[in-house]
């Protein structure tokens, strides 16, 4: 199989593919078109239309089959790879955990717009507004009573990673990048994502990128860079 993903640093729909095949040892192809000075440069564009209709990342291809989406992806995997545990088991745990990836999937509009992935900098907490203030609410409350219900078996969603943790992982890195603050609950749950070796991995990867995306560069002071190129 191979997975087209964009730029490490910023590409937070690539990150859930790659970091649920990383995680759960799932062999695949990098394929990296890094993206173009904008998100609508012509010729980022046609090479990735080389691999989905769609026109964006990711775009996983096995064989003949394409599948686009990072969702649909994950689904085509949990499909071929049945073996594995990408969603929960239990009946209960795995309809909380499709409900949550697909609010996640569809939803956080504000968070995801006045926040882009920017896994290189960390920028001072500040107000970004009711909307994003709901958006953080919501995901720290979706987090917690998956975390009483289902999570006992370890530190995450339902305890062992999941397909939800993959969703979510790039709304972890929204809230360290831009220092939301948080309860202990949410923070340490943070720090599980954070701390998963295929995470490390990834996040390892995009600060050694030397591409600068100046759409996902927020027009403030950061208090750390991480990257030397930046």
């Amino acid at each position: 199989m191979k997975l087209v993903i964009a730029n490490k640093c910023y590409s937070s729909w690539s990150l859930r593919p790659w970091l649920l095949m990383r995680h759960f040892g799932i062999a695949f192809e990098e394929v990296q078109v890094p993206f173009g000075p904008t998100f609508d440069d012509p010729a980022w564009k046609a090479q990735i239309a080389r691999y989905t209709p769609a026109g964006k990342v990711p775009a996983l291809v096995d064989g003949d089959i394409t599948v686009w989406e990072s969702l649909a992806i994950i689904d085509y995997l949990a499909d071929t790879h049945p073996e594995l545990p990408i969603w929960p088991r239990e009946r209960a745990a795995r309809a909380m955990a499709r409900a949550m990836a697909a609010e996640m999937h569809a939803g956080f509009a504000a968070l995801r717009g006045a926040c882009p992935m920017n896994l290189g900098k960390k920028f001072p907490a500040r107000d970004y507004g009711p909307a994003v203030a709901r958006d953080v609410v919501r995901i720290a409350v979706a987090w917690r009573e998956a975390r009483e219900r289902f999570g006992a078996g370890g530190p995450f969603l339902f305890g062992a990673f999941s397909a939800a943790d993959a969703m979510y992982a790039p709304v972890v890195t929204r809230l360290e990048t831009y220092s939301f603050p948080v309860d202990a609950s949410t923070r340490a749950y943070m720090d599980a994502i954070l701390d998963l070796p295929a995470f490390r991995a990834w996040r390892k990867e995009a600060l050694a990128e030397p591409w600068i995306v100046a759409e996902d560069e927020v027009d403030a002071e950061p208090i750390a860079n991480y990257r030397s190129s930046a």
